[in-house]
């Protein structure tokens, strides 16, 4: 993907496989010096069972310039966390395992219920908000970087060039999104970006005419990836979805906080693949087909916000626009991986967006009957207005869990 092309929204940084790894990891050790660099993995325990996770672990053994290794752990009983434990002393760094299910951890999600400051539902969403909040506690980072625990094509470089736009004093970006090719196993992957977000963001531009934010989203290149870096100045005030929203809603975070040259894109790897969700077309809440619903949602509700007015005819009109833009794009997929010696089987790309167009309309019927719907999860700067020791509490708690359970 080396080229050098900038879309004049916000900044591309690319690959131009000019530099060294060695060489940008010195400077980056240069950097964490002065601007500590930490790092959130977001792990279910079924992922330490699969290949990724393994490798991933292996690779970042090799990286020197973090400070911290956060890792929030879901879905695990006692014997689980403590074989989690042994599992993440592969790595080299300063880390820490958070069982996010722990009894004491239970006990500050009740207290978080109580003053109504609870996240509204389990998930990536929570487990990442979670992890910061710690991070802000330790208020020892100056840099910050999520990724995934599911990435099957894992390199220690995809981590460097992506903290790199946020860990450089001399540049503005207070928010890095990492980009790549889907490819794997032979076959053009990224279904949700490619048959949903882009042709919808296309769509919307048709019926409701030019938006600013409309404009942004199309700027990035894999508006999905699970791969971003940013100062830790901004966590404080940044409100996270619960839901599958997760991505777009951190973009639309930095859309409404920060000023567009302060975001940018960065290529991270060559190729990627991780785990691949199932369409779920007969279970409206799993799979792609809750995580397409929630994308919608959470694009729907950040146009009202700044003013745009939705109704039953607006969605209508949206999915026939939709329909017919999917179907142009995926004309362009078919030729490029036929070009490229990839597989795409169009008859099961053309369900994919049969099922998104339906929950275009599904997402904008749940817009419509529920406008007070507040999926986003407090800022940690409201739980700290109301519970100023809880950020010290629940480093308290993670500490106990470590030592007790050994």
């Amino acid at each position: 993907m080396a080229d050098f092309h900038q879309n004049g929204n916000i900044t591309t940084l690319h690959n131009l496989r000019t530099r060294s790894v060695p060489e940008l990891n010195d400077e980056l050790m240069t950097f964490a010096q002065t601007r500590k660099i930490s790092l959130i993995l977001p792990c279910l325990y079924s992922e330490l069972e699969g290949d990724a996770m393994p490798h991933i672990m292996s690779e970042l053994a090799k990286v020197n310039y973090l400070h911290r290794i956060i890792i929030g752990l879901d879905k695990a009983h006692e014997a689980q966390f403590r074989h989690a434990k042994e599992c993440f002393k592969a790595l080299n760094q300063n880390h820490i395992v958070i069982w996010n299910d722990s009894p004491r951890m239970l006990e500050l999600g009740a207290r978080l219920d109580a003053m109504g400051l609870a996240p509204a539902e389990q998930g990536k969403g929570k487990n990442v908000w979670s992890s910061m909040g710690y991070l802000i506690g330790c208020a020892d980072s100056a840099v910050m970087a999520i990724h995934d625990c599911d990435i099957l094509t894992y390199d220690n470089e995809m981590l460097s060039r992506l903290v790199y736009p946020v860990a450089n004093p001399n540049f503005p970006y207070q928010v890095a999104k990492g980009y790549y090719p889907r490819i794997g196993n032979d076959k053009l992957n990224g279904r949700v970006t490619r048959l949903l977000v882009s042709p919808l963001l296309i769509a919307l531009k048709r019926v409701i005419g030019d938006r600013d934010y409309i404009d942004y989203l199309r700027s990035f290149r894999y508006p999905l990836s699970g791969e971003f870096a940013m100062r830790t100045a901004i966590l404080p005030d940044l409100r996270i979805p619960s839901d599958w929203g997760l991505e777009i809603g951190v973009l639309s975070e930095a859309w409404r906080n920060l000023a567009p040259k302060a975001v940018c894109q960065v290529e991270i790897a060559d190729a990627y693949d991780h785990k691949h969700q199932d369409l779920s077309s007969q279970d409206a809440d799993a799979g792609l087909s809750r995580m397409s619903t929630d994308i919608c949602k959470a694009i729907f509700r950040k146009l009202a916000a700044d003013g745009t007015v939705f109704n039953a005819n607006v969605f209508r009109a949206l999915k026939a626009t939709y329909y017919r833009s999917a179907l142009d794009l995926l004309e362009g997929y078919y030729n490029d991986a036929k070009m490229n010696g990839l597989t795409l089987d169009r008859h099961q790309e053309e369900r994919a967006i049969e099922l998104f167009a339906e929950n275009i309309v599904r997402a904008g019927q749940i817009f419509i009957e529920n406008p007070h719907e507040t999926p986003f999860i407090p800022t940690w700067n409201r739980v700290h207005a109301a519970d100023p020791n809880f950020l010290g509490d629940m480093r308290a708690a993670a500490a106990a869990d470590e030592a007790e359970f050994q």
